[in-house]
Protein backbone atom coordinates (compact mmCIF):
# COMPACT_ATOMS: atom_id res chain seq x y z
CA UNK A 1 0.00 0.00 0.00
CA UNK A 2 0.81 3.56 -0.69
CA UNK A 3 0.82 6.45 1.57
CA UNK A 4 2.73 8.63 0.21
CA UNK A 5 1.31 12.03 -1.07
CA UNK A 6 1.80 12.50 -5.01
CA UNK A 7 3.91 14.91 -6.49
CA UNK A 8 0.74 17.52 -6.78
CA UNK A 9 -0.07 17.18 -3.06
CA UNK A 10 3.72 17.29 -1.81
CA UNK A 11 3.92 20.47 -4.14
CA UNK A 12 0.72 21.65 -2.78
CA UNK A 13 1.51 21.45 0.54
CA UNK A 14 5.09 23.14 0.95
CA UNK A 15 3.23 25.93 -0.89
CA UNK A 16 1.09 26.05 1.90
CA UNK A 17 3.66 25.18 4.74
CA UNK A 18 5.43 28.66 3.30
CA UNK A 19 2.44 30.65 3.36
CA UNK A 20 1.50 29.47 6.77
CA UNK A 21 4.71 30.20 8.54
CA UNK A 22 5.31 33.48 6.41
CA UNK A 23 1.43 35.31 7.23
CA UNK A 24 -0.22 33.02 10.19
CA UNK A 25 2.99 33.17 12.39
CA UNK A 26 2.39 31.58 15.75
CA UNK A 27 3.33 34.80 17.68
CA UNK A 28 0.27 36.23 15.78
CA UNK A 29 -2.00 33.60 16.65
CA UNK A 30 -1.36 33.78 20.05
CA UNK A 31 -2.26 37.66 19.87
CA UNK A 32 -5.39 37.21 17.97
CA UNK A 33 -6.91 34.21 19.90
CA UNK A 34 -6.69 35.96 23.21
CA UNK A 35 -9.00 38.86 22.01
CA UNK A 36 -12.55 36.96 22.77
CA UNK A 37 -14.74 39.98 21.45
CA UNK A 38 -13.00 40.49 18.05
CA UNK A 39 -13.28 38.24 15.22
CA UNK A 40 -9.67 37.23 12.97
CA UNK A 41 -10.37 39.53 10.37
CA UNK A 42 -7.12 39.48 9.40
CA UNK A 43 -6.84 35.82 9.06
CA UNK A 44 -9.60 35.25 6.85
CA UNK A 45 -8.58 38.56 4.90
CA UNK A 46 -4.73 36.51 3.71
CA UNK A 47 -7.01 33.66 3.33
CA UNK A 48 -8.97 35.42 0.64
CA UNK A 49 -6.15 37.54 -0.67
CA UNK A 50 -4.62 33.81 -1.61
CA UNK A 51 -7.77 32.52 -2.99
CA UNK A 52 -7.83 29.73 -0.47
CA UNK A 53 -11.31 29.92 0.54
CA UNK A 54 -12.07 28.32 -3.15
CA UNK A 55 -10.08 25.20 -2.15
CA UNK A 56 -12.77 21.97 -2.64
CA UNK A 57 -14.96 23.99 -4.32
CA UNK A 58 -15.41 22.83 -7.99
CA UNK A 59 -14.27 24.64 -10.81
CA UNK A 60 -17.16 25.37 -12.05
CA UNK A 61 -18.54 27.04 -9.18
CA UNK A 62 -15.57 29.80 -9.05
CA UNK A 63 -13.42 27.34 -6.93
CA UNK A 64 -10.17 25.87 -6.79
CA UNK A 65 -11.34 22.06 -7.21
CA UNK A 66 -9.59 19.58 -4.83
CA UNK A 67 -10.91 16.82 -3.63
CA UNK A 68 -10.62 15.90 0.68
CA UNK A 69 -7.38 15.14 0.76
CA UNK A 70 -6.20 18.20 -0.56
CA UNK A 71 -8.73 19.91 1.84
CA UNK A 72 -7.27 17.57 5.07
CA UNK A 73 -3.83 18.73 3.80
CA UNK A 74 -4.44 22.36 3.92
CA UNK A 75 -6.30 21.86 7.35
CA UNK A 76 -3.27 20.19 8.94
CA UNK A 77 -0.68 22.99 7.40
CA UNK A 78 -2.68 25.97 8.60
CA UNK A 79 -3.82 24.07 12.09
CA UNK A 80 -0.02 23.52 12.92
CA UNK A 81 0.31 27.43 13.81
CA UNK A 82 -3.50 28.66 14.01
CA UNK A 83 -4.78 25.88 15.65
CA UNK A 84 -8.40 26.41 16.64
CA UNK A 85 -8.27 29.06 14.44
CA UNK A 86 -7.99 27.03 11.47
CA UNK A 87 -12.22 27.44 11.69
CA UNK A 88 -11.59 30.83 10.07
CA UNK A 89 -11.15 28.77 7.07
CA UNK A 90 -13.25 25.95 7.62
CA UNK A 91 -16.74 27.01 8.82
CA UNK A 92 -17.37 28.56 5.20
CA UNK A 93 -15.14 27.20 2.82
CA UNK A 94 -15.72 23.05 4.67
CA UNK A 95 -18.96 23.41 6.48
CA UNK A 96 -20.95 25.61 4.57
CA UNK A 97 -19.50 24.58 0.85
CA UNK A 98 -20.06 21.11 1.46
CA UNK A 99 -23.15 21.27 2.36
CA UNK A 100 -24.26 23.63 0.12
CA UNK A 101 -22.72 21.09 -2.75
CA UNK A 102 -24.72 18.22 -0.97
CA UNK A 103 -27.81 19.65 -0.38
CA UNK A 104 -28.09 22.31 -2.16
CA UNK A 105 -30.10 23.05 -5.90
CA UNK A 106 -28.33 23.79 -8.79
CA UNK A 107 -29.65 27.35 -8.36
CA UNK A 108 -28.42 27.53 -5.11
CA UNK A 109 -25.18 26.53 -5.39
CA UNK A 110 -24.56 28.78 -8.32
CA UNK A 111 -25.90 31.75 -6.39
CA UNK A 112 -23.59 30.68 -3.52
CA UNK A 113 -20.58 28.95 -3.83
CA UNK A 114 -18.68 31.08 -6.27
CA UNK A 115 -19.37 33.95 -3.31
CA UNK A 116 -17.42 31.28 -0.85
CA UNK A 117 -14.85 30.67 -3.14
CA UNK A 118 -13.92 34.30 -3.64
CA UNK A 119 -13.75 34.71 0.11
CA UNK A 120 -17.07 37.07 0.05
CA UNK A 121 -19.54 34.97 2.33
CA UNK A 122 -18.96 33.54 5.72
CA UNK A 123 -21.35 31.21 7.07
CA UNK A 124 -21.89 29.93 10.79
CA UNK A 125 -23.48 26.46 11.04
CA UNK A 126 -26.27 26.92 13.76
CA UNK A 127 -27.26 23.45 14.81
CA UNK A 128 -26.15 22.65 18.40
CA UNK A 129 -29.91 23.00 21.37
CA UNK A 130 -29.24 25.03 24.25
CA UNK A 131 -30.67 21.63 25.91
CA UNK A 132 -29.06 19.22 23.41
CA UNK A 133 -25.53 19.05 22.94
CA UNK A 134 -24.61 15.52 20.88
CA UNK A 135 -28.24 14.79 21.20
CA UNK A 136 -29.14 17.55 18.43
CA UNK A 137 -32.35 15.92 16.95
CA UNK A 138 -33.97 14.69 20.33
CA UNK A 139 -33.43 18.02 21.63
CA UNK A 140 -34.43 19.87 19.34
CA UNK A 141 -37.00 22.79 20.11
CA UNK A 142 -35.99 24.98 17.08
CA UNK A 143 -39.22 25.08 14.73
CA UNK A 144 -39.88 26.09 11.50
CA UNK A 145 -44.05 27.01 10.75
CA UNK A 146 -45.10 27.17 6.51
CA UNK A 147 -46.48 30.54 5.93
CA UNK A 148 -47.05 32.09 2.39
CA UNK A 149 -43.94 32.55 0.64
CA UNK A 150 -41.25 30.89 3.14
CA UNK A 151 -41.03 29.57 6.58
CA UNK A 152 -41.32 31.21 9.74
CA UNK A 153 -38.33 29.88 12.39
CA UNK A 154 -38.81 30.30 16.66
CA UNK A 155 -36.12 28.86 18.65
CA UNK A 156 -32.38 29.27 20.14
CA UNK A 157 -29.17 27.56 18.82
CA UNK A 158 -25.87 27.59 21.08
CA UNK A 159 -22.13 27.46 20.21
CA UNK A 160 -23.02 29.19 16.78
CA UNK A 161 -19.38 29.89 16.31
CA UNK A 162 -19.02 33.36 14.42
CA UNK A 163 -22.31 34.63 13.79
CA UNK A 164 -21.84 37.85 15.41
CA UNK A 165 -20.10 38.47 11.52
CA UNK A 166 -21.81 36.04 9.63
CA UNK A 167 -23.58 36.79 6.50
CA UNK A 168 -25.61 33.66 6.05
CA UNK A 169 -26.57 30.96 8.95
CA UNK A 170 -27.26 27.08 8.41
CA UNK A 171 -30.18 26.42 10.72
CA UNK A 172 -31.47 23.57 11.74
CA UNK A 173 -35.14 23.19 12.49
CA UNK A 174 -37.95 21.05 13.04
CA UNK A 175 -40.72 21.63 10.40
CA UNK A 176 -42.69 18.77 11.03
CA UNK A 177 -44.13 18.95 14.82
CA UNK A 178 -45.77 15.70 13.93
CA UNK A 179 -42.69 13.51 13.06
CA UNK A 180 -43.35 9.92 14.28
CA UNK A 181 -39.10 9.36 14.38
CA UNK A 182 -36.77 12.65 15.24
CA UNK A 183 -34.46 12.53 12.75
CA UNK A 184 -37.50 13.12 10.22
CA UNK A 185 -39.26 16.40 9.68
CA UNK A 186 -36.57 18.48 9.66
CA UNK A 187 -35.37 21.34 7.35
CA UNK A 188 -32.30 23.06 6.77
CA UNK A 189 -32.21 26.62 6.07
CA UNK A 190 -29.69 28.96 4.93
CA UNK A 191 -30.56 32.08 6.45
CA UNK A 192 -29.22 35.66 6.09
CA UNK A 193 -27.66 36.82 9.35
CA UNK A 194 -28.91 40.21 8.97
CA UNK A 195 -32.61 39.45 8.96
CA UNK A 196 -35.13 40.54 11.72
CA UNK A 197 -35.44 38.58 14.61
CA UNK A 198 -32.19 37.31 15.21
CA UNK A 199 -30.09 38.24 18.12
CA UNK A 200 -26.41 36.79 19.09
CA UNK A 201 -24.71 37.11 22.21
CA UNK A 202 -20.71 35.96 22.81
CA UNK A 203 -20.41 32.91 24.78
CA UNK A 204 -17.08 33.54 26.87
CA UNK A 205 -15.35 29.61 26.67
CA UNK A 206 -11.90 28.24 27.24
CA UNK A 207 -10.79 28.15 23.99
CA UNK A 208 -10.55 28.94 20.34
CA UNK A 209 -12.00 32.50 21.75
CA UNK A 210 -11.56 34.89 19.24
CA UNK A 211 -13.41 32.85 17.07
CA UNK A 212 -16.93 33.86 18.69
CA UNK A 213 -19.15 31.19 20.00
CA UNK A 214 -22.29 32.56 20.27
CA UNK A 215 -26.18 31.76 21.66
CA UNK A 216 -28.41 32.69 19.16
CA UNK A 217 -31.72 33.61 19.37
CA UNK A 218 -34.83 33.35 16.60
CA UNK A 219 -38.08 35.25 17.21
CA UNK A 220 -40.39 34.81 14.00
CA UNK A 221 -37.01 34.93 11.51
CA UNK A 222 -39.11 34.88 7.93
CA UNK A 223 -37.09 33.06 5.53
CA UNK A 224 -37.86 32.89 1.95
CA UNK A 225 -38.70 29.45 0.29
CA UNK A 226 -35.56 30.22 -2.17
CA UNK A 227 -33.13 29.56 0.95
CA UNK A 228 -34.17 25.98 1.91
CA UNK A 229 -31.59 23.73 1.60
CA UNK A 230 -32.96 20.15 0.17
CA UNK A 231 -36.60 18.58 0.40
CA UNK A 232 -38.83 20.48 3.15
CA UNK A 233 -38.47 17.62 5.95
CA UNK A 234 -35.83 15.69 4.71
CA UNK A 235 -32.70 17.63 5.95
CA UNK A 236 -31.16 14.73 8.32
CA UNK A 237 -30.99 12.58 5.06
CA UNK A 238 -29.51 15.08 3.14
CA UNK A 239 -26.97 16.07 5.23
CA UNK A 240 -25.56 12.56 6.37
CA UNK A 241 -23.31 12.23 3.54
CA UNK A 242 -21.47 15.13 5.19
CA UNK A 243 -21.11 13.86 8.53
CA UNK A 244 -17.48 11.83 7.56
CA UNK A 245 -16.11 15.24 5.98
CA UNK A 246 -16.70 16.85 9.60
CA UNK A 247 -15.15 13.96 11.56
CA UNK A 248 -12.27 14.22 8.68
CA UNK A 249 -11.53 17.75 9.13
CA UNK A 250 -11.35 16.93 13.04
CA UNK A 251 -8.79 14.74 12.18
CA UNK A 252 -6.95 17.23 10.20
CA UNK A 253 -7.02 20.06 13.04
CA UNK A 254 -5.78 17.76 15.45
CA UNK A 255 -2.91 16.02 13.45
CA UNK A 256 -1.81 19.72 12.50
CA UNK A 257 -1.59 20.74 16.51
CA UNK A 258 -0.05 17.85 16.95
CA UNK A 259 3.28 19.17 14.23
CA UNK A 260 2.90 22.33 16.08
CA UNK A 261 3.53 20.57 19.33
CA UNK A 262 6.01 17.71 18.56
CA UNK A 263 8.27 21.31 17.03
CA UNK A 264 7.63 23.50 19.53
CA UNK A 265 9.04 21.02 22.21
CA UNK A 266 11.91 19.94 20.23
CA UNK A 267 12.87 23.55 19.92
CA UNK A 268 12.70 23.82 23.51
CA UNK A 269 14.44 20.22 24.69
CA UNK A 270 17.46 21.76 22.50
CA UNK A 271 17.59 25.53 23.99
CA UNK A 272 17.14 24.69 27.65
CA UNK A 273 19.43 23.85 30.47
CA UNK A 274 18.98 22.62 33.65
CA UNK A 275 21.36 20.45 35.84
CA UNK A 276 23.85 21.56 33.66
CA UNK A 277 22.77 20.16 30.60
CA UNK A 278 20.23 20.59 28.06
CA UNK A 279 17.20 19.13 28.74
CA UNK A 280 16.45 17.38 25.72
CA UNK A 281 19.28 14.79 26.86
CA UNK A 282 17.02 13.78 29.87
CA UNK A 283 15.09 10.26 29.28
CA UNK A 284 11.54 10.64 30.85
CA UNK A 285 11.23 13.77 28.30
CA UNK A 286 12.82 12.01 25.26
CA UNK A 287 10.18 9.35 26.16
CA UNK A 288 7.07 12.30 26.18
CA UNK A 289 8.59 13.67 22.52
CA UNK A 290 8.69 9.65 21.55
CA UNK A 291 4.68 9.63 22.16
CA UNK A 292 3.74 12.63 21.21
CA UNK A 293 5.57 11.80 17.55
CA UNK A 294 4.32 8.10 17.87
CA UNK A 295 0.73 10.16 17.81
CA UNK A 296 1.44 11.99 15.06
CA UNK A 297 2.09 8.79 13.12
CA UNK A 298 -0.91 7.16 14.14
CA UNK A 299 -3.06 9.91 13.22
CA UNK A 300 -1.28 10.70 10.02
CA UNK A 301 -2.73 7.04 8.91
CA UNK A 302 -6.03 7.26 10.12
CA UNK A 303 -6.74 10.74 7.90
CA UNK A 304 -4.95 9.92 5.14
CA UNK A 305 -6.63 6.36 4.84
CA UNK A 306 -9.91 8.18 5.60
CA UNK A 307 -9.06 10.99 3.48
CA UNK A 308 -8.24 7.86 0.75
CA UNK A 309 -11.54 6.55 1.53
CA UNK A 310 -14.09 8.93 1.23
CA UNK A 311 -12.77 10.50 -2.19
CA UNK A 312 -12.96 7.43 -3.49
CA UNK A 313 -16.58 7.05 -2.88
CA UNK A 314 -16.07 4.42 -0.05
CA UNK A 315 -18.20 3.17 2.86
CA UNK A 316 -16.33 5.08 5.66
CA UNK A 317 -18.50 5.90 8.55
CA UNK A 318 -16.77 3.63 10.97
CA UNK A 319 -13.34 5.11 10.17
CA UNK A 320 -14.11 8.06 10.48
CA UNK A 321 -15.01 8.06 14.00
CA UNK A 322 -12.15 6.14 14.95
CA UNK A 323 -10.48 9.10 13.50
CA UNK A 324 -12.20 11.48 15.39
CA UNK A 325 -11.90 9.56 18.28
CA UNK A 326 -8.29 9.05 18.65
CA UNK A 327 -7.29 12.21 16.62
CA UNK A 328 -9.16 14.59 19.36
CA UNK A 329 -7.83 12.35 22.32
CA UNK A 330 -3.99 12.14 20.64
CA UNK A 331 -3.88 15.78 20.43
CA UNK A 332 -5.13 16.54 23.71
CA UNK A 333 -2.52 14.27 25.34
CA UNK A 334 0.38 15.58 22.98
CA UNK A 335 -0.57 19.63 23.92
CA UNK A 336 -0.64 18.15 28.01
CA UNK A 337 2.87 16.21 27.27
CA UNK A 338 4.42 19.31 25.78
CA UNK A 339 3.13 21.79 29.06
CA UNK A 340 4.49 19.27 31.35
CA UNK A 341 8.25 19.57 28.73
CA UNK A 342 8.02 23.16 28.99
CA UNK A 343 7.26 23.00 32.60
CA UNK A 344 6.14 26.72 33.66
CA UNK A 345 6.33 28.08 30.54
CA UNK A 346 4.31 25.68 29.10
CA UNK A 347 1.57 26.78 31.59
CA UNK A 348 2.05 30.78 30.31
CA UNK A 349 0.35 32.49 28.03
CA UNK A 350 3.62 33.44 25.90
CA UNK A 351 3.75 29.94 24.44
CA UNK A 352 1.69 28.04 22.32
CA UNK A 353 1.37 24.61 24.09
CA UNK A 354 -1.62 26.06 26.53
CA UNK A 355 -3.27 27.07 23.38
CA UNK A 356 -3.11 23.97 21.69
CA UNK A 357 -4.16 22.36 24.56
CA UNK A 358 -6.93 24.91 25.05
CA UNK A 359 -8.21 25.14 21.56
CA UNK A 360 -8.34 21.03 21.16
CA UNK A 361 -9.93 19.86 24.36
CA UNK A 362 -13.69 20.92 22.88
CA UNK A 363 -13.22 18.69 20.39
CA UNK A 364 -13.32 15.30 22.21
CA UNK A 365 -17.15 16.54 23.09
CA UNK A 366 -17.49 18.28 19.61
CA UNK A 367 -19.08 17.73 16.90
CA UNK A 368 -20.21 14.47 18.74
CA UNK A 369 -19.07 13.17 22.48
CA UNK A 370 -16.43 10.51 21.89
CA UNK A 371 -18.35 8.51 24.03
CA UNK A 372 -21.23 8.62 21.99
CA UNK A 373 -18.61 8.04 19.39
CA UNK A 374 -17.65 4.39 20.68
CA UNK A 375 -21.02 4.00 21.27
CA UNK A 376 -21.45 4.05 17.11
CA UNK A 377 -18.70 2.30 16.47
CA UNK A 378 -19.95 -1.05 19.00
CA UNK A 379 -22.88 -0.98 17.42
CA UNK A 380 -21.24 -0.95 13.85
CA UNK A 381 -19.72 -4.19 15.16
CA UNK A 382 -22.93 -5.96 15.79
CA UNK A 383 -23.44 -4.70 18.97
CA UNK A 384 -27.21 -3.75 20.73
CA UNK A 385 -27.65 0.12 20.81
CA UNK A 386 -27.01 1.45 23.83
CA UNK A 387 -28.58 4.74 23.82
Amino acid sequence: MDFELSEEQSAFRDIVRRWVNAELPKDLMRQLEADEENYPFVIWDKLKEQGFFGIGIPEEYGGLGGDVVMQMIFAREMARTAGGLLWVWGLTSFGGAKTLTVAGTEEQRQKWLPEMAAGNLRVSLSMTEPDGGTDVLGAMKTFADKVDGGWVINGAKMWTTGAKVADRLLVLARSDRNAVKKHHGLTAFFVDAKSPGITASLLPKLGMRAMGSCEVHYDNVFVPDSDVLGEPHGAWKAMLPSLNNERIMVGAQCLGAIDGVLEDALDYMKQRHAFGKPIGQFQILQHYVADIATSQKLVELLLYNVSWMQAKGMPCGNEANMLKMVATERAVEAADLGIQILGGMGYSAETDMQRYWRDHRILRMTPISNEMVRNTIAENLGLPRSF
